[in-house]
C-alpha cells in the first residue's frame, strides 16, 4: 500500500471505528448491550402485532357493493 500525504501509514476501517465510538462514549460492550436492547425491542414489536393479528376474527366472506337508495 502507498503512504498518505502525510507520511502515516493508513489505517484499518476497523480501528477508524473502534475510535469513533471510543470518542463518542461507546465502548465495545456498550455498544453490544445497545445492539440486544434493540433487537428485544423489536422482538417485542413483532410478538406484539401477532397478537393484534390472532386477536381480531377472521373477515366474513366479501359482499358486493350494497344497495344505497337516493331520493
Amino acid at each position: 500500500m502507498s503512504k498518505n500525504d502525510t507520511g502515516a501509514r493508513p489505517r484499518n476501517a476497523c480501528c477508524l471505528v473502534s475510535e469513533v465510538l471510543e470518542e463518542a462514549g461507546l465502548d465495545r460492550v456498550r455498544a453490544r448491550e445497545l445492539r440486544r436492547q434493540v433487537l428485544q425491542g423489536v422482538i417485542l414489536l413483532c410478538q406484539w402485532q401477532l397478537e393484534r393479528i390472532e386477536d381480531t376474527p377472521a373477515p366474513g366472506p366479501r359482499r358486493g357493493p350494497r344497495k344505497v337508495r337516493v331520493d
